[in-house]
C-alpha cells in the first residue's frame, strides 16, 4: 500500500510549481497525494513569507500539526519553502514537531532527506543552504509519467525558468529566501516544455521572479539567450495552444518584448506588470529603478502593440513615508492606466529588508482606510472593464464541467462560466462563448454553436 503525501501550498505560482515537483519526485517513493490531510502518512507546508499574512497563515496550520503528531507519532511534518529558509534552525527550536526543514534550492533533496528519516538514520533533517552554482535539475529527471510514478500533467502547467531575484526591492524578502538570479538552460526548458505538450499540456506559464532579465545574469548557457528570444522558442513547439509568462519588472520591459505580443500568435494578450506606487518618491524609496513616467509610457507602447492586451499590476499602500499626496498619485495611476485587475497589499515589514529600519511607518488605520480606497476603485474599474466584453464572442479553455456548466478562462485570463451543450467538451478544451453578464471578477455567457 502507498504511503499518502499531503501537501498545503501557500504564496505565489513559484510555491505552486515547487509543490507539483515535490509530487513528482515523492511519487517515485512511493507517496501518493490526497487531499485530506487526516489520511496523511507525511505532512509538507509549502511556506511563504513575502506577505506577513501568508506567513502567519502558515505558522498557523504548522503549530496546529503539534496535535496531529501527537495523535500519530509516525506521521511526519515538513516544512519547506521561503519561511523554511528564513527561519532555518530557528524554526526547529520553534516548532520541535517538525521533523523536516527544506529551504528553496534544497528541495530536490527531500527523497534522500526522507529516506533517511524514515529509516531511522536521524530523527530530524533540515537544509537550508544556499549554493552560488545551484542549478534546477532538468525536468527528465523527475520521471514524471513513466512506469514509477502515476503522475501525469493536466492540461496547463508551469515552467520555471529562473530562480531568485538581484533587484533588491527595499520591502522584499526575495533576493533572501530564493537567492540571487540563476537562469535555467535554453534546452532544459525547451525539452520540458515539448515533453509536456507531448503528454497533452495545451497551455504553458513560464515563471520567474523577474522573468525579463531572463539570460542577463547568471546562466549555463555559453551563449545566453534573452527572454524575447527564449519566448520565440518556446512559442514555436508544435502543439502548444497557449504561452503565458510571470512576473515581470518594468526596468527590465524591453520593446523586443513588447513586439512579441503583436507577433507570436499564441503568447496570450495578458501582462502583470507590478508597479507598487504611483508615486515616484516611493518608488525610490523602494528601490524600484524605474519613474511613474517611464512606466506609463511602456503601457501605452503595450497597448499601441496589442490593443486588447489586459493588464494587471500590484500595489502596496502605506509604505513608509507615504504621505496623502503619494497615495492620491497612485489612485491617479490606477485611474489612468485602468487596470483589468489587481493585487493590493499593506505594507508590512518582512525580515532582512531594508525598509524594516526605516523609521516613518503610516499607522495600522491609515493604511487599511487607503487599502479599501485602492480597492474600492479598482472593483469599480474592474467591472467597466468586464463589461466591455458585453455581447462579444471570446474563446476559453475549459477548466472545468459540473452540471451542464463549463468554467474556463480567456486569452486575457478572465474567468469564464458558460452554459450550453457541454457534452462532447472536455478540460483543457477551446470553446467559443458569447458574453452575457460581466462582474466585478468573472463573466457569464453562454456557448456559441
Amino acid at each position: 500500500m502507498s504511503r499518502k503525501l499531503y501537501i498545503k501550498t501557500f504564496g505565489c505560482q513559484m510555491n505552486e510549481r515547487d509543490s507539483e515537483v515535490i509530487a513528482q519526485l515523492l511519487a517515485q517513493e512511493g507517496f501518493a497525494t490526497t487531499s485530506v490531510q487526516e489520511e496523511a502518512d507525511l505532512i509538507l507546508v509549502n511556506t511563504c513569507s513575502i506577505r506577513e499574512k501568508a506567513e502567519q497563515k502558515a505558522f498557523s496550520l504548522i503549530g496546529s500539526l503539534r496535535e496531529e503528531k501527537k495523535k500519530n507519532p509516525s506521521l511526519v511534518v515538513g516544512v519547506i519553502g521561503c519561511v523554511a529558509q528564513q527561519e532555518g534552525e530557528h524554526l526547529r527550536s520553534r516548532m520541535p514537531h517538525v521533523d523536516l526543514i527544506v529551504g528553496t534550492q534544497q528541495i530536490y533533496r527531500l527523497p534522500a532527506m526522507l529516506d533517511r528519516l524514515l529509516s531511522g538514520m536521524t530523527q530530524k533533517e533540515i537544509a537550508t543552504n544556499m549554493e552560488s552554482s545551484f542549478s534546477i535539475p532538468p525536468f527528465q529527471k523527475l520521471l514524471v509519467n513513466n512506469e514509477k510514478t502515476a503522475i501525469t500533467p493536466g492540461f496547463k502547467q508551469f515552467v520555471t525558468i529562473m530562480q531568485g531575484c538581484d533587484n533588491f526591492c527595499s520591502y522584499c524578502v526575495v533576493p533572501t529566501t530564493r537567492g540571487r538570479e540563476i537562469s535555467r538552460s535554453v534546452r532544459d526548458i525547451l525539452e520540458e516544455v515539448e515533453l509536456l505538450v507531448e503528454q497533452g499540456v495545451r497551455e504553458i506559464t513560464l515563471l520567474g521572479q523577474n522573468v525579463n532579465s531572463y539570460g542577463a545574469t547568471n546562466t549555463v548557457d555559453p551563449r545566453p539567450v534573452s527572454f524575447p528570444q527564449l519566448l520565440r522558442k518556446v512559442s514555436a513547439v508544435q502543439g502548444l495552444q497557449r504561452l503565458r509568462f510571470t512576473t515581470s519588472h518594468p526596468k527590465d520591459l524591453s520593446e523586443e518584448l513588447m513586439q512579441c505580443f503583436a507577433e507570436l500568435e499564441n503568447l496570450c494578450p495578458h501582462f502583470h506588470l507590478p508597479v507598487q506606487s504611483g508615486s515616484d518618491k516611493i518608488l525610490q524609496r523602494m528601490n524600484r529603478k524605474y519613474t511613474v513616467e517611464s512606466y506609463l509610457q511602456k503601457v501605452a507602447r503595450l497597448r499601441q502593440y496589442r490593443p486588447d492586451i489586459a493588464l494587471a499590476t500590484d500595489v502596496i499602500v502605506g509604505f513608509p513615508g507615504e504621505t496623502d499626496v503619494d497615495f492620491a498619485a497612485t489612485m491617479r495611476l490606477l485611474q489612468e492606466v485602468r487596470f483589468h485587475g489587481s493585487f493590493s497589499f499593506k505594507y508590512s515589514d518582512r525580515p532582512h529588508t531594508r525598509s524594516t529600519s526605516f523609521t516613518d511607518k503610516i499607522p495600522e488605520e491609515i493604511k487599511s482606510k487607503r487599502l479599501a480606497t485602492f480597492q474600492k476603485e479598482q472593483n469599480k474599474i474592474s467591472l467597466q472593464r468586464n463589461r466591455e466584453y458585453l455581447e462579444k464572442t471570446v474563446e476559453i479553455m475549459i477548466e472545468s464541467i459540473l452540471d451542464g456548466e463549463i468554467k474556463g478562462r480567456t486569452a486575457t485570463n478572465h474567468m469564464v462560466h458558460a452554459a450550453g451543450n457541454v457534452d462532447s467538451l472536455l478540460p483543457g478544451d477551446l470553446a467559443l462563448v458569447i458574453i452575457e453578464h460581466a462582474g466585478n471578477h468573472s463573466l457569464k455567457g453562454r456557448l456559441s454553436e
